[in-house]
């Protein structure tokens, strides 16, 4: 083959001429659009003319990221964008085509006819370097990853998930490539690449389907706003710039947020049944007229049976269709029962208002549960036998004293969106939707995905390992029964973990028969740099080593990640500020490039070079799954992990939620001045001032439960 030097001036020869052809069409493509005539046919020119330059890439891409040789003597170069000589001879084939499956698939136990595989890297269109992997040679240690994948892993992060186009594996790929017409689960450990195949199968369809797919038919859906944030440039890469990319909290209506929600609160609030529940409460709004109803018309009065006003309120109830819409039926039939005993309307007509008004009121989602919400009787007649009493009015709430100024928490917005469905009728429909982390959804959060549904295509990606909170689930049948039936459900696990490292994962994966005792872990292929990091320290020293820690990472150019919770979060938020160092907060749905705090629930599907957990112990109390959530924290890593405590860096203990502990525990004063001050800080972070008293209340009533 030559000396390196020598086959990189080829390859490099052949990316420019690529290039040069990439960027000829390119200028016919603009060429075209400036000769178009005006009016409706030149728009359509130049849409088609954008459609197909978007399809090039910019001037500045990399015209391949690989090359593979075939034992025929054939050899062909994959990038992103299908590229053609004058003679329309093939130059660079698409990633997404058929024919760069062995690209991917080749292996040395089947290498399907591909003697070698190349993978290119570049600045710009410039060969850097590349590494090859030859199929002609016996693997010793079987099919592990190759040089090109371990570089890509040791690059540094920085606040957004990267592209994997070029090093996607062979299981990865099969996953990428499987039939649109199902609900395919993607399930795997930390590091498997979960995200990155969802949002890399959203371009493969829109490829391989353009006669069912189009950009805006695709919603990708994310746990929240920092996770949208960190996976949003993926797909602009790889050149789908118009797809849908949501948290689960933007499908409800834009409302005031922020208000706390008690564990027991939450879980009513996301149980399925509360749809029930609030197509009784809005069906109970509507009225029964009196006996006559008499309606000014013009200068005179028309009096209406009431039986047929009643008749005509039973036919729009038993209509189907949403309210609005069922609302709008009951004033066509009023005024039809107007004009057929010789009332004439023209125009508005107050007194036809009212009486609509009265029979069926006008409603909003937020009106329709902040009434439900404040009243125990609407409660109690709404919750039928699906739910008791005691239950039932743990929702009951005052309402604000204007509609305005209520604030919702995160747990009434699928609540919102299902009485938008119920007022309003369906939303924007899609073709296809991913959902990511979605083995935490509630069930009503669920239905708002699902509503959203058109064909009952979909790609749900997650761990039940990190399943947590208060919808943890133990296997995906739950949420799979909240989702569209329609097409079949497969559930396919991802065996290989990339981007932890093993001694890291190793050290993780103690807390898994306790965490997890049914799920598989995944076999990790590479070693990091460094063992754990355990710094055990007096209280006071915590958050002060966690963040010198933090900032003796970002001084190396580390992407960093401080993981904590409670009391710890407090403390070192005070340290960090103490220092005068700039950091990003994943509360406000923000990742910077150098320092980030992030609690173990918002770290979920991120990565840093380097995360800090500080206080495992807090962790693991802070939910019912704790020992999940401290899982997730300890593989948030791709590089460095260190752990901050004053207590056990990996409690293993198990805890079984309403069991009492066989030995009665001494009285602990400073363990209770300890979880008193916890509890305190973070009623004033979370809570209003004016809020205290009541925080406090049902703190007690919980407590005597």
């Amino acid at each position: 083959m030559g000396s390196k030097a020598g086959e990189l001036a080829r390859e490099q020869a052949y990316f420019d001429l690529a290039h040069k052809q990439r960027e000829q069409s390119r200028a016919a493509l603009d060429e075209a659009t400036r000769a178009a005539a005006h009016g409706g046919a030149a728009a359509g020119i130049r849409r088609d003319a954008s459609a197909l330059q978007s399809q090039l890439g910019s001037p500045g891409d990399q015209v391949a990221f690989g090359r593979f040789d075939h034992e025929d003597g054939e050899r062909w170069y994959v990038g992103s964008h299908l590229i053609l000589d004058d003679e329309k001879n093939v130059l660079v084939i698409n990633w997404k085509l058929p024919a760069a499956a062995p690209f991917y698939k080749a292996s040395h136990r089947d290498p399907l006819g591909v003697t070698l595989k190349r993978t290119f890297e570049c600045t710009g269109n410039t060969i850097d370097d590349f590494v090859d992997v030859l199929f002609s040679q016996v693997a010793l240690d079987g099919d592990g990853p190759d040089g090109s994948l371990l570089r890509e892993l040791s690059r540094s992060r920085t606040g957004h998930l990267r592209s994997i186009v070029a090093t996607i594996q062979a299981a990865q790929y099969d996953l990428i490539r499987a039939p649109l017409d199902q609900v395919l689960v993607i399930e795997g450990g930390p590091g498997t690449g979960k995200t990155a195949i969802a949002l890399h199968r959203v371009t493969w369809l829109l490829y391989n389907h353009p006669d069912r797919l189009r950009a805006a038919d695709i919603l990708v859906v994310g746990p929240n706003p920092t996770f949208t944030h960190y996976i949003r440039t993926v797909l602009p890469a790889l050149g789908e710039q118009e797809v849908l990319q949501r948290d689960i909290s933007l499908l409800a209506p834009d409302v005031r947020r922020g208000r706390p929600e008690a564990l027991a609160v939450a879980r009513i609030k996301g149980d399925a049944g509360m749809a029930t529940v609030l197509a009784r409460a809005l069906r109970s709004r509507v009225g029964s007229p009196e006996s006559a109803e008499r309606l000014q018309i013009g200068s005179s009065f028309l009096t209406l049976p009431g039986a047929d006003v009643a008749q005509a309120v039973v036919s729009c109830k038993n209509t189907p269709g949403p309210y609005a819409q069922r609302r709008a039926r009951l004033r066509d039939l009023i005024i039809r029962l107007v004009e057929e005993r010789g009332g004439h309307l023209t125009g508005g007509n107050p007194s036809l208002d009212n009486l609509v008004e009265r029979l069926w009121p006008q409603l909003t989602p937020q009106s329709l549960l902040s009434s439900l919400f404040g009243s125990r009787d609407r409660l109690l007649a709404a919750a039928g036998d699906d739910y008791s009493a005691e239950e039932i009015m743990l929702l009951r709430r005052r309402s604000a004293d204007r509609l305005s100024e209520e604030v919702w928490s995160r747990d009434d917005l699928p609540l919102l969106d299902e009485a938008a469905f119920l007022i309003n009728g369906q939303p924007e429909r899609f073709a296809h939707i991913v959902v990511d982390e979605a083995q935490d959804l509630s069930p009503m959060q669920l239905r708002s995905i699902a509503r959203r549904s058109s064909t009952g295509s979909l790609t749900v990606v997650g761990d039940i390992a990190q399943s947590t909170g208060v919808w943890a689930r133990d296997a995906w049948d739950d949420v799979l029964a909240s989702l569209p039936e329609t097409l079949p459900a497969s559930v396919q696990s991802l065996r290989y973990g990339y981007r932890v490292p093993r001694q890291l994962y190793e050290f993780a994966a103690q807390l898994l028969p306790i965490a997890a005792p049914g799920v598989t872990p995944p076999v990790v292929v590479r070693d990091g740099p460094a063992l754990p990091g355990i710094h055990r320290v007096d209280p006071d020293e915590r958050a002060g080593r966690a963040v010198s820690l933090a900032l003796a990472h970002s001084e190396e150019f580390r992407f960093v990640g401080i993981i904590c919770t409670g009391e710890s979060r407090v403390e070192v938020e005070t340290a960090l500020a103490a220092n005068g160092v700039v950091w990003s907060s994943a509360d406000r749905g923000e990742l910077g490039r150098a320092i980030n705090l992030v609690s173990p629930h918002e770290a979920k599907g991120l990565e840093f070079d380097a995360v800090i957990v500080v206080e495992p112990e807090e962790i693991v109390a802070d939910d019912e799954r704790g020992h999940r959530l401290l899982y997730v924290a300890l593989t948030r890593t791709v590089g460095y992990l260190d752990i901050v405590c004053v207590g056990d860096p990996l409690p293993l203990r198990p805890v079984t939620p309403g069991t009492e502990p066989e030995t009665e525990t001494p009285f602990d004063p400073a363990l209770i001045e300890k979880v008193a001050a916890a509890i305190a800080l973070r009623i004033r972070a979370q809570v209003p001032p004016a809020q205290h008293d009541d925080v406090l209340a049902e703190l007690r009533r919980l407590l005597q439960e």
